[in-house]
């Protein structure tokens, strides 16, 4: 009681600082940016201009390409007062969509276009991240861990439609982030201090200076949040730091990125449990342990005003620790023979290294299963690419061709214990019996080589001065080797190629008009994590405990794609309206999903068809002098386009023998059909400003419920209030509240064996739907110097 008395304090003390007199502590974007209302996606000039491969210094006028693009500006980073790479992405761009299904709030799943970058093993990547040219994607399974990302340190992020020219995993888009150096960035230096709500600290700097042809950057930031639900707590430490050579022809950057991130998501729980207590986790503990650095070096020579080449090499080091307690598999046995022994899930007795069975050591007690994994990974790779900006028999041309190659090493190892549950908080204890079954849960040692090539071209050649045509292509190859290290069968050999081409054209209708379509190609191979687990008799769980190496096949997504886009100038003091209206459609070929075992909690990957992901996304922009507002509507509708049977797991309406059908026509879960953002924001003085934003969402299906034959996760509405006031030239006071309206909501929904742990809380908990909620109400504030 009394810790609720404190917490509720707690929260209700975070309000009252930021919203004491809001006038006099709260304010928008920094000194050094704008003191008018910020700039969102699509609206600023800058925009016109966007990346078309993934390294710096090649540009186009979007207008010319047969793609929908769109771009963050550090302004828009900045809406709710610190950069916030994951809530623009989630509020201001159509298209995209996150959900939380670890309870992090620094590990969330992005959707672009219906498909999926992850942080977590055991979703199936269908999105390219590319930082400065270097691609982020960790090699072992095409995860994307946004906790890593320095977000005071990003310029601009460039997000791209389906485009081969971004090589593999693209089938639903691309995120191209550029970061800040000292040539682009003003000279001087920024602090930030924050806090609020849920026990959050942040802190973070940057600094840069120039001298000569010679300049620097510098950016670091600490972030530490106790979290609002049972054992959920973040830190994370960054650092990135840049220095560039340039003269008139050559530009030269050395950079070096460090990132460390201990984080404890809670996951989701049982509806039944969260009703009792809605902190409440189901079972612990749920740990991601990250460590980060990179060296990349990056340069740009221009041979002429027409004539240019760029280029990229870079070394990463990624090491990953994950604990994740589960329900147990192993537990007394029911049959007289094997009494005072722990059975596996068919009866048989559990098994330890050795062969040795396990005794009943808790004498009927409570039993849990830890899941533990590391991840080492050593990657390097580079690139070269040439842009060439000419007339060809008089059409104005603008090329880009290159070749790139990645590599990587990976020792990936794993082991299950078998323990104790705490009764109440069901957490796991030890000490531990290491689990070695056969086919069901071994010990995993098994080191990856990855290589990955590429070569691409793309062309976009103005046939008439409105009428401009774009023809890419980019051949794949991939090769992955799995050497299994405790003498298993995980070793293999798999290789990928693939040409995939991409043609479109744009017409210029008017000043205000353009109209653009066109059609792509894109390809990604099985990751390691995959190639791993990839059938009935080798399932794994989320912690990826591989016991098989059976192959699988690349996935080959072709997209169409249409829209009208323009911008009205309202007056002469550039105001402006900005749209977007846009239809897509993707088809892939043999996509890999994640299907669900006999054995509990575990699962395989699989090719099972085709899938379709099609829909209509639109954005509005309004800029004025002292006020902006934007909206974005996007409907997605995504199917199965053939049909394929699993194991049901913990899920509600299965047939006699425990399998649910999926068939064509069903929806793929996760992805809700309709999402509708917005935003405003208004200078209300010459040093105030104050904004909201919300976010309108639809509901979803539940992971796990491929067939359809359970009720959606319900939709939600969420709005956030933000402001800031210039106090003086070089200090800013901000504060922010999230969820204004103190609703429950969930971003992301499961089935858990609830029948297979004990709910003290929820002793009579029968139904295995299972929600990751998100944070109620919460203040933050915070100073912001510049100098």
């Amino acid at each position: 009681m009394l810790s609720k008395l404190y917490r509720r304090t707690e929260t209700r003390w975070g309000l009252f600082a930021v919203c004491l007199g809001c006038p006099a502590v709260a304010f928008a974007q920094t000194a050094t940016t704008t003191t008018t209302s910020p700039v969102y996606a699509q609206d600023s000039e800058d925009i016109t201009v966007i990346g078309t491969s993934p390294l710096p210094g090649s540009s186009i006028d979007r207008n010319r390409l047969p793609a929908r693009t769109s771009v963050l500006t550090q302004n828009s980073l900045s809406s709710e007062g610190t950069p916030d790479l994951l809530h623009a992405l989630d509020t201001q761009l159509a298209g995209v969509s996150l959900n939380y299904a670890s309870g992090s709030p620094y590990q969330p799943t992005v959707m672009m276009n219906g498909f999926e970058a992850s942080p977590l093993q055991g979703v199936a990547q269908g999105v390219a991240v590319y930082m400065d040219g270097i691609r982020f994607n960790q090699a072992f399974g095409d995860t994307v861990n946004w906790d890593l990302i320095p977000d005071m340190a990003i310029s601009r992020v460039a997000v791209e439609g389906s485009n081969p020219v971004f090589g593999l995993n693209a089938l639903g888009g691309a995120l191209n982030i550029n970061m800040k150096n000292g040539f682009n960035t003003r000279a001087g230096g920024e602090a930030d201090m924050s806090g609020g709500s849920f026990g959050k600290i942040q802190a973070e700097g940057e600094y840069a200076g120039r001298r000569g042809n010679t300049a620097f950057y510098v950016a670091a930031r600490e972030v530490h949040e106790d979290g609002w639900r049972d054992l959920q707590s973040s830190d994370i430490q960054s650092l990135y730091a840049d220095l560039g050579w340039k003269d008139e022809r050559t530009e030269i950057h050395g950079n070096l990125d460090l990132a460390n991130s201990v984080l404890n998501g809670p996951g989701t729980s049982p509806i039944q449990l969260l009703r009792a207590d809605p902190k409440a986790q189901f079972t612990a503990p749920n740990l991601m342990a990250n460590k980060f650095i990179q060296f990349g070096l990056n340069g740009r020579h221009e041979f002429s005003q027409h004539l240019s080449i760029q280029g990229q090499a870079f070394y990463s080091y990624f090491q990953q620790r994950v604990l994740n307690g589960n329900a147990a598999n192993d537990t007394p046995c029911d049959d007289s023979e094997n009494a005072g022994l722990l059975c596996s899930d068919d009866d048989t007795p559990s098994r330890t290294v050795g062969g040795g069975t396990i005794p009943d050591f808790l004498n009927g007690g409570m039993y849990s299963e830890m899941d533990q994994q590391t991840t080492n990974t050593n990657s390097y790779g580079a690139s070269l690419q040439e842009t060439f900006t000419h007339n060809i028999f008089g059409f104005k041309n603008h090329e880009v061709a290159g070749v790139s190659y990645n590599g990587a090493q990976t020792m990936f190892s794993a082991t299950s214990l078998i323990g104790g549950l705490t009764p109440y908080t069901r957490v796991y204890y030890g000490p531990g019996v290491v689990i070695d079954e056969p086919g069901d849960n071994v010990p995993v040692r098994v080191s990856v080589s990855d290589t990955y090539v590429g070569a691409f071209v793309a062309d976009t050649i103005d046939i008439t001065p409105r009428l401009s045509l774009t023809g890419s292509a980019r051949y794949n190859f991939a090769e992955i080797n799995l050497h299994d290290q405790n003498g298993g069968d995980l070793s293999g050999n798999h290789a990928y190629g693939r040409v995939n081409p991409a043609a479109g054209l744009s017409y210029r209708l008017t000043d205000w008009a353009n109209i653009y379509g066109g059609y792509s190609e894109a390809n990604r191979a099985p990751t390691p994590a995959e190639l791993s687990c990839a059938g009935p008799e080798n399932s794994c769980s989320l912690a990826n405990f591989f016991v098989g190496d059976p192959d699988l096949k690349q996935v080959v997504a072709r997209t169409y794609e249409a829209g009208l886009r323009g911008r009205f100038l309202l007056n002469k003091k550039h105001n402006s309206l900005s749209y977007d209206l846009g239809l897509f459609r993707t088809d892939a070929d043999n996509d890999i999903v994640f299907i669900n075992s006999e054995t509990l909690n575990r699962a395989y990957f699989a090719n099972i068809g085709g899938t379709r992901r099609q829909g209509a996304k639109v954005h509005l922009s309004l800029q004025l002098s002292r006020w902006s507002a934007y909206l974005n509507y996007t409907y997605t509708k995504a199917t199965y386009r053939s049909s394929f049977t699993e194991d049901a797991g913990s899920t509600p309406a299965a047939d006699a023998d425990g399998d649910v059908t999926v068939r064509r026509g069903n929806r793929l879960p996760g992805i809700p059909s309709s999402k509708l953002t917005g935003g405003v924001d208004m200078r209300i003085t010459s040093i105030w400003t104050a904004g909201f934003d919300f976010d309108l969402q639809s509901g979803q299906y539940l992971y796990g419920d491929e067939a359809n034959l359970n009720s959606k996760l319900p939709g939600f509405f969420v709005l956030n209030f933000h402001t800031a006031v210039q106090v003086l030239p070089h200090l800013q006071v901000f504060g922010s509240i999230a969820n204004l309206t103190n609703r429950r909501y969930y971003t992301y929904g499961t089935f858990s064996p609830t029948s297979s742990v004990y709910l003290a809380q929820a002793p009579n908990a029968t139904n295995p739907r299972s929600y990751s909620p998100s944070a109620p109400i919460g203040g933050f504030g915070g100073i912001r110097v510049t100098f």
